[in-house]
């Protein structure tokens, strides 16, 4: 799952669908082969929740609503012949859509569950960590002589202000982080640890609350 939304001047609109996709392919690779049977890469879910995105040109929402009755609809039948899914997040906007709809799901008797591509000490969008991401894996898509610097603070000094008016309340540019840190040594390593959480997560299957594995 990713989305269609503003990276700033420097990263494509699809920014978080390549990244959640290149985890996922990652993350079937290294379970292929075990006991636990096949495991399929559907092609990912392109548009998510990115209202906070939306003063931007570029940005494709089709919110929490429709994304959770998507998912759900999804999901009913995927499982009608998979025995398991699970949703590979890659945009933080996403999370109450899957929350909602893989409760509904899991209470139909559905085994599904969701992990998040996330690391450690990440900055919020577009900044040094996604762009880093972006340099490993499309380093030809990043566009170097338009990245500037964004908001550097932390997210959670950001979010009253963006909850009321979006990100570009805070960021004129789009950006939450220096993206011109970024590089692709750093992307590489930033992905094996987002492929490591996952292949963790689904291993060890406990679906927490709203259906996160945990």
């Amino acid at each position: 799952m990713g989305a269609t939304e503003q990276h700033g001047p420097h990263l494509p609109l699809d920014t978080d669908t390549r990244i959640a996709t290149a985890v996922a392919s990652a993350v079937v690779a290294r379970l292929a082969g075990r006991d636990s049977g096949p495991h399929l890469l559907a092609p990912a879910i392109a548009y998510g929740a990115s209202g906070e995105h939306q003063s931007f040109p570029g940005t494709i929402s089709i919110g929490t609503h429709a994304l959770a009755l998507l998912l759900v609809e999804y999901a009913r039948s995927a499982t009608d012949w998979a025995r398991r899914l699970v949703f590979v997040n890659g945009h933080g906007g996403n999370v109450s859509a899957l929350a909602s709809a893989v409760s509904r799901l899991r209470s139909e008797g559905r085994d599904a569950g969701w992990c998040s591509c996330v690391v450690e000490d990440s900055d919020a969008h577009a900044g040094h960590t996604e762009t880093s991401v972006l340099l490993h894996i499309s380093p030809s898509d990043v566009q170097t002589d338009s990245w500037v610097p964004g908001n550097r603070a932390q997210l959670a000094e950001l979010m009253p202000a963006m909850r009321r008016g979006g990100v570009a309340a805070v960021s004129d540019v789009g950006v939450l982080g220096d993206p011109t840190t970024a590089t692709a040594a750093v992307g590489e390593l930033i992905l094996a640890e987002m492929v490591d959480g996952c292949v963790g997560l689904i291993g060890r299957w406990a679906p927490g609350a709203g259906g996160a594995l945990e």
